[in-house]
Parts: C-alpha cells; sequence; structure tokens
C-alpha cells in the first residue's frame, strides 16, 4: 500500500499523538517512520511528539540519505534534527522490505526485557493475541530477539541488523532497559503487530508475576480413560488432588478411547494440494543449489550415499530411466548432475523411499527455518490436538515424509509450533506405509498392552486396511481435494479430527 509523502507527514503526527497517550513516545523518545512511494518520511529528535506537525518531518531516499530538512522555528523550538533511529529504521526497510517502521519506549518492553536479564530472547506462548503478529498462531511460540543496549541509539545498528538477520520469523526487536522497534509491510500492519506484541510484554509480565511461566505451554490436566470422572491437578503446594476435568471428550462413537492416536499427514490433518503444490515443487527447484552449497558436508555426503544405493538398486531392478549415481570422490558436477536427475524423476513418480524424503526434509529444514514456508493444517487439527492431550491420549505422525520433515512441517505450521502436543514421529524407516508388518513394528515403540489401543487416521485404504491387519483400529478421512473413496471399504469415515474419537 503506497501513500504520498504528505498523507505520510500527517499520518505520522496522528499515530505519535495516540502512541503518546499509550506512554510510547513520551519525553520526545521513540518515533516512527512511513514509507511513501520509494522515499521515507521520518519523525525527528528530540521534539514532543504529540505536538508535531506535517512541516516537522524530515524525507530520506530509499538509501537513507536527506532529500528534505524541515525548516528551524523559532525559540524555544529546537533545531530541526535527524532522529538518531535513522539508521535502524533504514536497517527493517533493507532487509525486511518495511513500509513503516516504530520505535517505542513502552514500559512493557522494557519490563519484558527485564524478566531474564541474561536471556537474548523474549518468549512467549499460548496468549491470544500472538495471532496479531505475522506468521503466527495461538499454539506457537513467539520469539522476540533481545539486543544490548547502548549510550546512543545510533550505535545499536549493528546488533539490530545481526538481530533481524537470525531471527526471520520475528518482526520486531526488544533493546534491553529501552524498548522496541516494530516493522510492517505497511504502516496499518506495523501499528498492528506494535500494539500486539506491547499486549504480549505486557502479558508476560504480569504472568510472571502470578508465577505463571508464559514461555511454556500449560500443563495438561489428563481426564480419566473415558473423558469422565476427575482429573488429577495440582494445588498450591504442588501435590496432586481431585477436581473436575478440564475438558470432557465428547465421544462420538461406543468404542472406547484409545491409549495413543496415530495420524497421517497428507490428506489428514493437511490438504493434499499443500504438500503437492508447494512442498514437493520447493525441494525440486532448490534442489541444485541446496546441492551445491553443502555439498562437502557430512550431512549432505550421506544424503547422496543414500540416493546412490537406492539409484544402484533401481538400475539393478530394472526401473525405467534408471541411471547409477558416480561414486564417491567423483567430480563434484557430475554427481550434482545424476542426484538432481533422480530427485527430479523420484518426485514425479511421487516414490516414498527413504533417499528422497531425507534429501527432501534437509532442504525443506531450509525453507521452514528461513520463513519460506509455512505448513498448511486443517483448522480443525490444533484444537483436537490440545483437547487429546488434555484428555491424557498420545499422538504420533506415522508418514512417508522423514522424521524431520515431519518435525519442520509441524514446527513451522501456520498457527505456530505444534510439537508440544506430539509425542512422536515414524517415518519409512519403520516399514513401508501398506505393510502390516510396519505397524507392528510401530506398535512395540508405542508399548501399548494391546495393538487395539492404537487407533489410525488416513485417507489411504490401503494403509488403514495394514493396520488392522496389524490389529490396529484405523478410521478413514475424507477431506477436500481427496480422491474418492471406493464403496463397502468397512472403515469408519470421518470428514474432521473432532469425530475420531
Amino acid at each position: 500500500m503506497s501513500i504520498a509523502v504528505d498523507e505520510a507527514k500527517s499520518l505520522i503526527c496522528e499515530l505519535c499523538r495516540l502512541f503518546y497517550d499509550q506512554g510510547w513516545v513520551s519525553g520526545t523518545g521513540g518515533g516512527i517512520s512511513v514509507k511513501a512511494g520509494d522515499q521515507i518520511v521520518m519523525a525527528p529528535s528530540g521534539v514532543q511528539k504529540e505536538r508535531m506537525q506535517p512541516d516537522d518531518m524530515f524525507v530520506l531516499d530509499s538509501k537513507g540519505d536527506v532529500i528534505h530538512t524541515p525548516a528551524a522555528k523559532p525559540p524555544p523550538n529546537r533545531p530541526p534534527k535527524l532522529s538518531e533511529c535513522s539508521p535502524l529504521f533504514m536497517a527493517a526497510y533493507e532487509l525486511r522490505n518495511a513500509g513503516a517502521v516504530i520505535h517505542s519506549h513502552s514500559m512493557n518492553a522494557i519490563l519484558a526485557t527485564m524478566l531474564d536479564p541474561e536471556s537474548s530472547e523474549f518468549v512467549i506462548t499460548h496468549v491470544e493475541m500472538i495471532k496479531g503478529i505475522e506468521g503466527h498462531g495461538f499454539y506457537g511460540k513467539c520469539v522476540v530477539p533481545v539486543i544490548e543496549n547502548t549510550a546512543r541509539e545510533c550505535e545499536l545498528t549493528d546488533r539490530l541488523r545481526q538481530a533481524i538477520a537470525d531471527y526471520p520469523q520475528a518482526n520486531a526487536v526488544l533493546v534491553r532497559r529501552h524498548g522496541v522497534y516494530v516493522w510492517g509491510k505497511d504502516w496499518i500492519q506495523a501499528k498492528t503487530q506494535a500494539e500486539c506484541y506491547d499486549y504480549l510484554f505486557e502479558a508476560a509480565v504480569k504472568m510472571s508475576g502470578m508465577g505463571i511461566d508464559y514461555r511454556r505451554p500449560p500443563a495438561p490436566i489428563f481426564a480419566a480413560a473415558n473423558g469422565a470422572g476427575a482429573a488429577a491437578v495440582a494445588n498450591g503446594n504442588g501435590s496432586a488432588e481431585a477436581g473436575p476435568a478440564h475438558k470432557k471428550l465428547k465421544v462420538k462413537h461406543s468404542a472406547a478411547l484409545p491409549t495413543c492416536v496415530v495420524l497421517d499427514i497428507e490428506g489428514t490433518v493437511a490438504p493434499i494440494s499443500f504438500v503437492a503444490d508447494v512442498m514437493f515443487p520447493y525441494a525440486k527447484r532448490h534442489c541444485r543449489a541446496f546441492l551445491d552449497s553443502a555439498f562437502d558436508s557430512p550431512e549432505m555426503q550421506a544424503d547422496i550415499q543414500l540416493i546412490r544405493e537406492q539409484a544402484a538398486a533401481d538400475v539393478a531392478a530394472g526401473v525405467a530411466g534408471a541411471c547409477e549415481v558416480p561414486p564417491v570422490g567423483s567430480d563434484k558436477a557430475a554427481v550434482v548432475d545424476a542426484v538432481v536427475a533422480w530427485v527430479e524423476a523420484a518426485i514425479a513418480a511421487d516414490r516414498k523411499v527413504t533417499a528422497l524424503k531425507t534429501l527432501q526434509g534437509h532442504i525443506w529444514r531450509s525453507g521452514f527455518s528461513s520463513g519460506a514456508m509455512r505448513s498448511e493444517l486443517f483448522r480443525d487439527v490444533p484444537d483436537a490436538l490440545v483437547e487429546w492431550r488434555s484428555a491424557g491420549i498420545k499422538t504420533y505422525i506415522y508418514s512417508s515424509g522423514s522424521r524431520e520433515a515431519q518435525r519442520l512441517f509441524f514446527g513451522y505450521s501456520q498457527v505456530g509450533d505444534l510439537r508440544p502436543y506430539l509425542c512422536g514421529f515414524f517415518d519409512t524407516t519403520s516399514g513401508a506405509k501398506v505393510e502390516s508388518s510396519s505397524y507392528s513394528n510401530i506398535a512395540l515403540s508405542l508399548g501399548t498392552d494391546s495393538p487395539a489401543d492404537i487407533l489410525f487416521a488416513t485417507d489411504s485404504l490401503a494403509e488403514a486396511q495394514a493396520a488392522t491387519a496389524a490389529g490396529w483400529r484405523a478410521v478413514l478421512v475424507e477431506r477436500p481435494g481427496n480422491k474418492a473413496l471406493p464403496e463397502g471399504h468397512g472403515f469408519r469415515v470421518i470428514s474432521t479430527m473432532q469425530e475420531l474419537l
């Protein structure tokens, strides 16, 4: 959203009056800058922010050079001075393509940096306003880097730039005992996120005063096995006493609740389209660059060796178009070309082999951690995971994707980090998903009294049949975009995770 320079000048005055009332810019402190086309309008330094006028504003070019200095006003007004925040504002414009940057001296921000004086991060989770921060959700952790203060703001530049680079998911940087810098793609998002961050800082301070750990999910209150009766809750002395269940499960059918729930990913908890249209193309697009950049690392060499062995097995089995990968010590370019060709063919054939899934997982790690990807889950999934954990049911994932890829998928979701609600991950190293022996192997790891204590949800009839053959209970999942299920399959069918139990 682009606005004109004159509009930006008036807007900054209006916002600073609002921020003054909130205690963010009192005593001439704090500030704001807004991008207007290819120019940047910036509030001056050392002035009463609530009394600024449009003609008090500086205008800079996209490189941060001043192209307009406001005219001096008669005493007792001070001569116009560019804000010392200027290089800090420019860091967000340059590194994050920000449309507006806000600097607040909020007391909440200052106290938030003092909750843990030795920590380089502020972390909070399970507070509603986290949803107001771009790329975050209620169930995930909101992390803001904390840098140490200096005598002058301009001396903070290097520290702030490093923090921006180190925390690609954060849209703010806290300065110990000083305040916070917040940015957004435009002034609306910057203002919204600044208010949400300030709310979270205040919540953390108050929760800490109440003895509540704002950095971790609330501990589950385990309900009785069938979702009825009393639950053990901790009293003020830390001992257990009887109390009402946190949330009774509404059982949708007559079968007893399982001890463990095991979930497929694609077509079950996440749209097939996300995996097919986002994740696979990302791995294919970035495969060559990833191989080139990390070729000599032990991890990459191990990935290549797995593919080398699989390619040799493909040739021996007469797989159409199969060709071997050059041996260890061969020319790098030849190895990379062969691996890329194999990966592209394997992706096109939708092969469920460990060699492909391992390399894909490492490529996806780069994409998720950099913020280039956010996994998409069906809306009913997060609440179901929370409900099951509160009822004492352990939840696991069994997918053809590598365990690392699974952890990334749930760690970088659109609603935040859901890994605290999962007890473990299984992949094709446990066996193919269409073989009953794979489910028998997993059951040994889960340690249930009987395979019938395990409930498996999948969109694949073949997988449901294999799980049933191993003694598990299985349910088929219908989701938008899934293939139609054949008639007469004999399995219970659900369309949301709330129907599973």
